[in-house]
């Protein structure tokens, strides 16, 4: 029997962190077999600041996956982000001893490696190196060189860059937690993965992930990735700025942003009210909701304005880079009513909610196909391509055996000779034991004279 080919996806995010199980069904969809989800404790702004918190969060995750589904994960691909993500366009190229072979999959990995060693800031490392056009011989706008003839060998690519300090405390938390790392993805790549068609990488589209603490942005054109960046704001500034405006805790904020949030200040009525409990004894407060929509709908601005020039950075003004699908919105912050039409007015351009049901099977739970767990998909999807065997079944692990029970043999011993054997056993504890001591003892004493030794 063919094993199973299960996959796992983490999420680290800021507000929370997604463990998800998968694998292809018979018709090539995703299969979501089990999901933990946990608060996210020690992460702000897509960063770990807090090595045992997120360890906790991550094992309760972990947990509440594993007990979902039956299945007991060894490894997980992890999604990366934070404000210490930078990408950079970069042309190498080599030159192939014999031009007469056809241009194979080792050709491009060498040009791949050659990139990988090229020189970054200090404390930078390189996460992705993703290959665009091709050129062969001084021919350009090849998308695929592999069975071509020639000599030299170029390509663009887009590096994607990080803070190595960040990454290996990503790698730290998720090894600390019992688990091994088998991948690292971008986190705008896996939420483009989960909920965009080919038809609109090909128009050309800009996926913005509106998570908790960033703002992930990643740009397709011709098929190929163009652009990606992460903006270090998200919902949590929304949820901030509610809790400061309105003199409130922070939790109130947080439900009254999800129950009565809007985008669009101008379609709530000014009598429109909603009462707050006051904190212990207090009077309750009353909170215009035309108020809050003004406060929500001026961070927001804040946050599609850096997003859009990071899209005008890219070159969306030029007419051959023009993105003809517009706007794809996914990610806990696209849930928030009316943004649709709020980023569509900012920027003219054309725009849809995304959620991750593209790839998935029809039988899946509604709450997955939420833009909340778009990345997971994502992450789980990328699991499946590395074909790692990243959990295996309960019941398919084995059991430590229970010891066999037999009956103890009786033998009769005159009672003389058992008094012998017992002074001779204890002669021969005490001088054991007496043994031990000593050695213990000369050893500590000798310990002690290196560091007296030592420290004069």
């Amino acid at each position: 029997m063919e094993k199973e080919n299960i996959a796992v996806g983490l999420d680290i995010g800021t507000t929370k962190i997604v463990a998800m199980i998968g694998k292809k069904n018979e018709y090539g969809k995703l299969e979501i077999l089990g999901v933990g989800k946990s608060k996210s404790l020690g992460v702000a702004r897509g960063v770990v600041n807090n090595i045992t918190q997120t360890i906790q969060s991550i094992q309760q995750a972990i947990q509440e996956a594993e007990n979902n589904s039956g299945y007991k994960i060894k490894d997980v691909v992890v999604g990366i982000a934070g404000q210490h993500i930078r990408s950079i366009q970069h042309t190498d190229y080599i030159s192939r001893n014999n031009p007469e072979e056809v241009i194979g999959g080792n050709d491009i990995q060498l040009l791949i490696d050659q990139v990988n060693k090229l020189a970054m800031l200090p404390g930078e490392e390189i996460i992705h190196v993703l290959p665009q056009e091709f050129k062969i011989d001084g021919q350009s706008e090849i998308k695929e060189p592999i069975g071509m003839y020639g000599g030299r060998l170029e390509s663009s690519f887009h590096v994607v860059v990080g803070q190595a300090s960040s990454i290996r405390n990503v790698g730290r938390c998720i090894q600390s937690s019992g688990i091994e790392l088998s991948g690292l993805t971008l986190e705008p790549l896996a939420s483009a993965d989960a909920v965009l068609s080919q038809e609109e990488k090909e128009a050309g589209v800009a996926l913005i992930d509106i998570g908790g603490g960033t703002t992930d942005l990643a740009i397709f054109k011709d098929g190929i990735i163009r652009h990606t960046a992460v903006i270090p704001f998200g919902g949590n500034v929304i949820t901030d700025d509610i809790k400061e405006g309105c003199s409130i805790i922070e939790k109130q904020a947080e439900l009254l942003k999800v129950k009565f949030g809007s985008a669009w200040p101008g379609e709530n009525k000014d009598n429109e009210i909603v009462s707050i409990p006051g904190l212990r004894g207090r009077e309750p407060k009353e909170i215009s909701l035309k108020n809050l929509s003004k406060i929500i709908h001026a961070r927001v601005v804040e946050i599609i304005d850096q997003v859009f020039t990071e899209v005008k950075a890219y070159g969306h003004e030029d007419p051959r880079k023009k993105l003809i699908a517009g706007i794809v919105l996914t990610g806990g912050g696209a849930q928030l009513k009316h943004i649709k039409q709020l980023v569509e007015y900012i920027t003219g351009m054309d725009t849809r909610i995304g959620y991750p049901n593209e790839h998935l099977a029809g039988n899946s739970d509604e709450e997955i196909s939420s833009p909340l767990y778009a990345t997971a998909v994502g992450l789980v999807m990328n699991s499946i391509e590395n074909k790692t065997q990243s959990a295996v079944r309960m019941d398919a692990i084995e059991q430590p055996k229970a010891p066999v029970y037999r009956a103890p043999v009786v033998i009769e011993v005159p009672e003389n000779e058992v008094e012998e054997e017992v002074r001779n056993t204890n002669e021969k504890q005490n001088s054991t034991v007496n043994r031990i001591q000593r050695n213990f003892f000369d050893r500590y004493v000798d310990k002690i004279k290196d560091f007296l030794d030592n420290a004069e």
